[in-house]
């Protein structure tokens, strides 16, 4: 399922096999990235009509939040995305061995 999701998410994620409520997340998280001051009290309403409840919403802004400081972060010290083989080795080791190392 994860893949689904993964899959889903890296291409059209606007089509993609997804949960409504992930459906109806996605373009509020894309306008609270790109235009923030453009958020307001009617997008959170359509979200709940949607059927998501405020620690969800609350949720997935603070997700978006920490994301977004990452990747500005991020490309304020031009870092490079490693290579996917690279991050599959990095997820087995993880696995296998704990955050503890």
């Amino acid at each position: 399922m994860a893949e689904v999701v993964a899959g889903g998410l890296r291409g059209e994620w606007k089509t993609g096999p997804l949960r409504d409520e992930v459906r109806a997340i996605l373009p509020f998280l894309e306008k609270l990235t790109l235009a923030p001051k453009e958020v307001g009290p009617v997008d959170v309403r359509k979200l709940r009509e949607a059927g998501l409840s405020t620690e969800a919403i609350r949720d997935a802004i603070y997700i978006c939040v920490a994301f977004n400081v990452i990747d500005r972060i991020a490309d304020a010290f031009d870092f490079e995305v490693p290579a996917p083989h690279h991050v599959r080795s990095a997820a087995k080791f993880l696995l296998k061995m704990g955050y503890g190392g």
